[in-house]
């Protein structure tokens, strides 16, 4: 039996250490937490300093029992991360191990390495209560937010919905950044741009002002045609632009996204595969510090590939207040390394941070910028035409970003110049940009909401719960009005452009919409943003040992409840945003546009009245806030007889949970790119028939008792509604007998039986 066990959270990481330590050590994970918080209940006692129950889960109470089993006469070394969460792994290990956390040896490394391991078992600590204080505060006060304000949604929203102190401040954020880009109204004017000719190629410039009209435009162009062109200065001034700092989670996240196009959960899945392999040191931190080790090996790198002038070794500032879950910047363990990972992906991000890391310590880029003012001979307005010539490339020569060179042609002041083209072009102020993930962990974090292993967890909630979706945004179509100036005449002529388009944004649903409203109206202060960076203080605080942790839950909790309990007179109607569109002229009953248990919807009449209340959906491109009466009304007239199909059955159009449709006898056919409300007789007809060959084409053949052969989208198939069994590629699907078939089905596995899944706090 080994003299010595490790403990280590994961198993890839338990097989790279293994590789660097003796005989008289064993490498052991416990694949994580093996303890928690039950998914069941609340298990935190609010009336006894907020004590928490912890189990140890049914799937780990396995690896539990090998543990103790090989820590039977051997000395424990706890290294789990070095962070909060990792600090908390490995306090759940000395609670379920039965160890001495005042004892045990916990050891901790930024990178998973020959030297850091060595250098870690040389000076082992024991486990930082402060850091666990800290976690557990974490822990404990997102249980109690989101085991009672969930309920809360439950009643007066919609059933299944959850609430978070982070994931509902970022659906906040989402939210309100739809409804300005919704309400922005963008200001319009004129941009003039000129082609002036010199003696060597021509040279673009810009009018300095904008023009706030079409005919302030026409009228300038007019003048200008009269008007004589001269330099009247060129002003080049030297530049530098630095490289950025070597990477933070956040920082990583936000330029594998936009480089390499990855999600964010994408990019920290990645990145813990090149941890654990030791390609990398640890990724969830927030620091910007670079190891003296590393500066001296990057530093020799540099200098020895690129030479002595390519290097500047420098240290950044963390910027980001409280940041504590680390020591280091994430960098390559080995800078000579130039490959690493098992697959694309991995090797792919392993260069992003190898070629940052290296870049950071590298001399600025050395620019000349040329700015070149335009005079005109009886007119006060000036046009400006500007270059930029790179004259050392420093840290583009590795990590790039450098413009190409924007080359003006040799001029001199007093230069006369020849006007080919003046062009005046309508241009519109654009609204904020809509989230991406990267954006939005940039924004969290500036904020100083959450931390670094709380950004990809919180925007996949956010998704998998229904209040965002990540999509395309189809732009719209507007018309430009473009004047020129050419020969001395002018032109006007209008042009389309397509605007608002966007790729793979975050997108708010109907329910992020309510739910936002409902929470900043009756739980302002959870929702607010100054209060959760605050939280995210008092977390840093308890880690430092400057506040206990029972203190500040209980600080938290005396504001909180009283809000749930207050909630119990919030009624449903009020929190479904329910708002009147009008009167139906017809029934003189109310129209009301309100969100219900399938999502928005119209109601006519209500529920008080004598007759039911009728419900329909809400017209496509319609929202509770826009809709108006008159579409409104137009809802109330489906099911719309559209005709009759040739043997004589009504075709009906509709628009239900999935969409509209059409639907003769039993038979629903969808129509998405058609309008229920204008689909024609004949093109109802043609989806109908359609609908008709597809259903024949489905069923190869048909027996007794509801047995049949199927064309399924994996290929043939035989069923009996309620089992299932494949046909095998050699045999002809249309030549199977019904004795074949019910042979097939008789020797196919049984269904596998579905489990629910039970929710997690």
């Amino acid at each position: 039996m080994a003299k010595n066990l490790v403990i280590v959270e994961s198993p890839a990481k338990a097989k790279t250490i293994g590789q660097y330590l003796g005989k008289d050590y064993t490498v052991k994970s416990s694949f994580g937490h093996i303890r928690d918080l039950p998914k069941k209940g609340i298990s935190v006692d609010v009336d006894h300093n907020f004590a928490p129950t912890y189990e140890i889960p049914a799937d780990k109470k396995k690896i539990v029992s090998e543990l103790k089993k090989a820590a039977v006469g051997a000395t424990v070394w706890l290294a789990s991360d070095e962070d909060r969460e990792g600090e908390a792994i490995a306090w759940h290990l000395t609670q379920a191990l039965k160890l001495d956390p005042k004892t045990t040896k916990r050891i901790v490394f930024h990178e998973i390495t020959k030297p850091a391991i060595e250098r870690a078992i040389e000076k082992p600590r024991i486990v930082d209560q402060r850091l666990v204080d800290a976690q557990q505060a974490r822990r404990i006060l997102d249980r109690l937010v989101g085991y009672e304000l969930s309920p809360v949604l439950w009643k007066k929203v919609q059933t299944g919905l959850s609430a978070g102190r982070v994931q509902s401040v970022a659906v906040r954020l989402i939210v309100e950044r739809e409804r300005d880009i919704r309400n922005f109204k963008p200001e319009v004017n004129f941009k003039v741009t000129a082609l002036f000719g010199t003696k060597a190629d021509d040279l673009p410039a810009e009018l300095a002002i904008r023009l706030k009209d079409a005919d302030s435009v026409r009228v300038f162009l007019a003048a200008a045609a009269k008007e004589t062109f001269t330099i009247s200065a060129i002003d080049t001034k030297p530049g530098t632009r630095s490289p950025s700092p070597p990477f933070t989670t956040s920082s990583l996240q936000q330029e594998a996204a936009r480089r390499l196009g990855f999600s964010v959960r994408q990019t920290m899945s990645v990145a813990q595969r090149l941890y654990e392999a030791g390609s990398i040191t640890y990724m969830r931190t927030d620091s910007t510090n670079l190891a003296a080790s590393a500066l001296e090996s990057i530093g020799n790198f540099i200098t020895k590939t690129y030479g002595a002038k390519y290097h500047d070794s420098k240290q950044y500032k963390t910027r980001i207040a409280g940041a504590q879950e680390a020591h280091e910047a994430i960098r390559p363990t080995d800078v000579a390394r130039e490959q690493a990972g098992e697959d694309d992906q991995q090797r792919k991000l392993y260069d992003l941070i190898r070629r940052r890391a290296i870049a950071s310590q590298m001399s600025p880029a050395q620019i000349e910028r040329t700015e070149v003012t335009i005079a005109m001979s009886n007119r006060s307005e000036v046009f400006n035409a500007k270059g930029e010539i790179l004259l050392f490339d420093g840290f583009f020569k590795v990590y790039g970003g450098g413009k190409d060179d924007v080359l003006l042609p040799p001029l001199k002041q007093g230069d006369k110049l020849n006007l080919k083209t003046l062009t005046g072009t309508e241009t519109y102020s654009r609204s904020s940009a809509r989230y991406s993930e990267a954006s939005l962990v940039k924004k969290l974090e500036e904020l100083g909401i959450g931390r670094p292993s709380t950004y990809a967890p919180t925007i996949s909630t956010i998704q998998t719960r229904g209040y965002i979706q990540k999509a395309d945004v189809e732009g719209t179509e507007r018309t430009i009005q473009v004047l020129t100036l050419l020969s001395g005449a002018i032109t006007d002529e209008t042009i389309t452009e397509i605007t608002g388009a966007d790729r793979n944004k975050l997108l708010p649903t109907a329910l992020a919409d309510m739910t936002t409203d409902f929470l900043v109206k009756y739980f302002g202060e959870i929702l607010d943003y100054d209060f959760t960076a605050h939280v995210e203080q008092d977390f840093d605080d308890i880690a430092d040992g400057k506040q206990q942790w029972e203190k500040m839950l209980q600080d938290f909790y005396k504001g909180f409840h009283p809000l749930i309990e207050k909630s119990d007179d919030i009624s449903r109607e009020e929190a479904s945003q329910a708002r009147e569109l009008g009167t139906d002229p017809k029934t003189k009953r109310p129209v009301i546009a309100r969100y219900g248990r399938y999502g928005p919807m119209l109601q006519l009449g209500e529920a008080e009245d004598e007759e039911k209340p009728k419900f329909a959906s809400l017209p496509a491109d319609t929202t509770l806030e826009t809709v108006t009466l008159e579409q409104a009304l137009e809802m109330f007239t489906l099911p719309r007889t559209v005709g009759k199909t040739e043997d004589g059955q009504d075709i009906l159009a509709d628009i239900g949970r999935y969409g509209p449709y059409i639907k003769v006898g039993k038979t629903f056919v969808s129509i998405k790119d058609q309008d229920p409300l204008t689909i024609d007789e004949e093109t109802a007809r043609m989806a109908y028939e359609e609908k008709l060959k597809q259903n024949a084409d489905k069923y190869i053949a048909e027996f007794k008792g509801g047995l049949k052969i199927v064309n399924g989208p994996y290929g043939p198939y035989v069923t009996n509604g309620k089992k299932n069994a494949k046909i095998p590629k050699e045999t002809d699907p249309a030549k199977l007998t019904e004795a074949q078939a019910k042979k097939l089905l008789a020797e196919a596995p049984a269904k596998r039986p579905r489990f629910r899944r039970s929710k997690a706090a």
